[in-house]
C-alpha cells in the first residue's frame, strides 16, 4: 500500500472514532510530502480523478513515459522541469495506474469528506450503488443487505441505479424509434459510459448529431432524489473512476455530490466493522432485468431492443446493434464508423473491458463479475422496464405522464452534448 492509501486509512479510522483531529496530528507528525497527500484526502474536490501521489521518472530522460503514452485523452504532462502533471481533462480511465512503473498514480479518494457528511447529520444523504454491484461485496450480500448497511453506516437510503437505467431504456428506445427512419440511420448511446462520451467529444464530434441527448443513469437517479427530496445529498457507488470526472461535468454537476468506487466503500464498510453479508436484509424489487444487465458490455443493447420490441412491435426497420469495450476497441470502431463503415443502427461503447464489470476500482474479476449481474437480471421479477410497476410510479412523481414524455428536451433526463 503506497503512503496516499496508508494515510487514507489511518484519517478514516480516526474519523470513524469520532477523532475529528487527526489531520492535524499527523500533518504536525509527518513529513512535508505527507502534508500535500493529507490535503488531497481533505480537500479532494475539484481534482482530477487520478492524482499524482509521489515522484514519477518513468521516461523523463527519453521523453514520453509510461503513463503518459497510456493516456489517450492526452491528459498526462510534463511541465519543463519534466515533473509530472494530470491535466484538467483528466476522464479517470485508470489506464495510467497499471502503466506508470513507479505506482506515482492513485484513483482519487473521496471518503473522508464523505463521512464527514455522514457525521454531521445536517441533511438526509442517500447512497446510488451501481448497477455492477451484484458480488462485489461478497455472495450473500444482496441489495437489501447492502441497504442495511448503508443505514448503519448513517445513510438515509440506498438507491439502485438500475432503476434509472430502465427509465433511460425507455427513453433511448424512443429516441431510437424516432431517429432510424430509414436503412442509413443510427444511433449512438449516450446514456452509460463517460469515457464513450469522452471519446465521441475528443476525436469523434463529427458523429455527435447521431448521439441522442440523455443523461447517465447516475446523473437521472441523483438529480430524481433531489427532485423528491429537495436538500439531500447523493452520493455514488460504483467499480468507475470516470464517473468522478463526470460528476463534475458542469452542465450535470447538479446531481450527484461524490463518488465512491466499490474500493473505497469496502474499505469504508471495513474500518466500520460493517460486514453486509451478515445483516438482515430490508429488500426490495424495483429494477428490472434490462436496468441491472447495464453493467456489462451489450447490456443497454439487450435491454434497449427488448423494450422496443415491447413499444413498437411492428417496425418497419429492425434493431441492430453493435458493441465494443475497452478504450481501444471503442476507438477502432468510432474509427471505422467516421469512415462510413458502419454495420448496424444501434452503437454501443463501454470504455471498461467487458463493461463496468471490468471498471478499475471492481473488488472481483470481470468473468466473475459478469456472471454475478447476469444472475441478478435474471432474478428481476421483471423484464422489461414495461414490465416495472415501479416505473410509471416514479414518472408519474417526477411530473412525467406519458413514456412518451421522456422525449421532452427540457425533460430531467436529458443532456446536449
Amino acid at each position: 500500500m503506497d503512503r496516499y492509501n496508508e494515510l487514507g486509512l489511518e484519517m478514516e479510522s480516526a474519523f470513524a472514532e469520532g477523532n475529528r483531529n487527526a489531520y492535524e496530528e499527523l500533518r504536525q507528525g509527518g513529513s512535508p510530502g505527507d502534508t500535500l497527500l493529507l490535503d488531497l484526502l481533505m480537500r479532494p474536490g475539484g481534482r482530477a480523478p487520478v492524482v499524482k501521489t509521489g515522484p514519477c521518472g518513468c521516461g523523463a530522460a527519453e521523453g514520453k513515459g509510461a503513463c503518459e503514452a497510456s493516456c489517450v485523452f492526452d491528459a498526462i504532462r510534463r511541465d519543463k522541469n519534466g515533473n509530472v502533471v494530470i491535466a484538467g481533462n483528466c476522464t479517470g480511465c485508470g489506464e495510467c495506474l497499471s502503466a506508470c512503473p513507479e505506482n506515482a498514480l492513485s484513483g482519487r479518494k473521496d471518503a473522508i469528506p464523505v463521512l464527514e457528511l455522514l457525521k454531521g447529520k445536517s441533511e438526509p444523504v442517500y447512497a446510488m450503488i451501481a448497477p455492477a454491484f451484484s458480488g462485489q461485496f461478497g455472495s450473500g450480500a444482496t441489495s437489501g443487505k447492502l441497504r442495511s448497511a448503508f443505514k448503519r453506516m448513517g445513510f438515509y437510503g440506498m438507491v439502485e441505479v438500475a432503476m434509472f437505467a430502465d427509465i433511460l431504456t425507455l427513453k433511448e428506445a424512443l429516441e431510437f424509434d424516432r431517429a432510424i427512419q430509414n436503412d442509413r440511420d443510427f444511433l449512438m448511446t449516450s446514456c452509460c459510459c463517460p469515457l464513450w462520451v469522452a471519446l465521441i467529444r475528443k476525436s469523434y464530434r463529427s458523429l455527435i448529431p447521431h448521439v441522442p441527448p440523455s443523461v447517465s443513469p447516475m446523473v437521472a437517479c441523483g438529480r430524481s432524489i433531489k427532485k423528491l427530496h429537495p436538500g439531500a445529498k447523493t452520493v455514488f457507488i460504483g467499480p468507475c473512476l470516470a464517473k468522478k470526472a463526470e460528476a463534475k461535468e458542469p452542465d450535470i454537476a447538479d446531481a450527484v455530490d461524490y463518488v465512491l468506487t466499490f474500493e473505497e466503500m469496502k474499505e469504508l464498510f471495513d474500518v466500520l466493522k460493517i460486514d453486509p453479508k451478515t445483516l438482515d436484509g430490508d429488500e426490495s424489487d424495483h429494477s428490472s432485468r434490462a436496468g441491472r444487465i447495464y453493467a456489462r458490455v451489450s447490456g443497454v443493447s439487450e435491454a434497449v431492443q427488448a423494450a422496443l420490441d415491447r413499444l413498437r412491435p411492428n417496425r418497419r426497420i429492425p434493431f441492430r446493434s453493435q458493441h465494443a469495450d475497452g478504450v481501444i476497441g471503442c476507438k477502432n470502431m468510432l474509427k471505422e464508423i467516421s469512415e462510413g463503415n458502419i454495420h448496424a443502427n444501434f452503437i454501443e461503447g463501454m470504455g471498461c473491458g467487458g463493461g463496468c464489470v471490468g471498471g478499475p476500482k471492481s473488488l472481483i474479476d470481470k468473468e466473475t463479475a459478469r456472471q454475478s449481474v447476469n444472475d441478478y437480471g435474471e432474478r428481476a421479477k421483471s423484464k422489461t422496464p414495461l414490465d416495472n410497476p415501479h416505473v410509471p410510479e416514479l414518472l408519474r412523481r417526477l411530473g412525467y405522464h406519458t413514456v412518451e414524455s421522456l422525449l421532452d428536451r427540457d425533460s430531467n433526463f436529458t443532456r446536449i452534448l
